[in-house]
């Protein structure tokens, strides 16, 4: 569910000039969201509010809690920042130290992870050979990210995660105040609508490419992710590991690829 994702604050604004005027700005709201599990508290987000369905749903996902769609009975919201998932009949999930507890910022994703040896083998590698895309789909994902984001040219401070077919077309777009909940936002409607594994699709990112943000795509089969700013070296030794293909630095025309390249279509 999209909720407003936009405050407006009185400011003063100091202009070229030196004069002083008093005026409105609108601002990224930043809220707590609580993922239940039935009654057990799993983690706390700081998140965007809106499509926090979503987000839970990719935050199970990327956690390797659930592997599937059939494993979630229900997806239920209140009105005091929670969201309850109830798994399906028969459903059981092991929860582990590589599990996030506690409170998650909105800059970091991974805090609270004691393990990431643990988050290393709870995916496979990616196996695809045959996904390719050509040059000029790439240089054109960072205008279309643009032209799907609804609140950042209002704000300037929130981020976007963008699902493209190989062909540049966008299929889902989700924005949040972290990068990692708008991949979880993206992922968990792809989840929620059973077209998981996406092992023919570009993740594209409004920020860095953290290892987060490259573990994520693995959760969700993806082959290709692209990143607008610079990775880590966490993110690209781990997605050498898993045979992803990392591209960063995406400033038409220009772009780093640091791990597979033969899925880039050079000529």
């Amino acid at each position: 569910m999209k909720e407003s994702s936009i405050d407006s604050q009185k400011i003063t604004w100091r202009k070229r000039d030196g004069e002083l005027e008093y005026l409105p700005d609108e601002l990224t709201i930043e809220e707590p969201l609580e993922i239940r599990i039935g009654r057990k508290t799993l983690a706390t987000t700081m998140r965007t509010p809106g499509h926090d369905d979503e987000l839970a749903a990719g935050f199970l996902v990327s956690e390797a809690i659930v592997r599937g769609s059939r494993e979630i009975a229900g997806i239920s919201e209140t009105r005091d920042n929670v969201v309850i998932v109830d798994l399906a009949a028969g459903v059981k999930v092991k929860l582990n130290s590589a599990q996030r507890f506690g409170t998650i910022s909105s800059s970091c994703g991974l805090c609270g992870k004691t393990s990431i040896d643990a988050i290393r083998q709870n995916f496979p590698a990616i196996k695809s050979a045959n996904v390719r895309t050509d040059i000029e789909t790439l240089l054109s994902l960072p205008e279309k990210l643009r032209q799907a984001q609804s609140d950042f040219a209002r704000t300037g401070g929130i981020h976007a995660a963008g699902i493209f077919d190989l062909n540049g077309a966008p299929k889902i777009v989700r924005e949040d105040i972290g990068r990692h909940n708008a991949v979880d936002k993206a992922i968990g409607r792809a989840f929620l609508d059973d077209q998981l594994p996406l092992d023919r699709h570009v993740l594209l990112v409004s920020g860095r490419a953290s290892f987060e943000i490259v573990q994520k795509a693995l959760a969700a089969g993806i082959p290709i992710v692209v990143a607008v700013s610079a990775p880590s070296t966490l993110a690209v030794d781990f997605a050498r590991e898993n045979n992803q293909t990392l591209i960063a630095f995406l400033r038409p025309p220009c772009f780093n690829i640091y791990s597979r390249i033969e899925r880039v279509i050079l000529a």
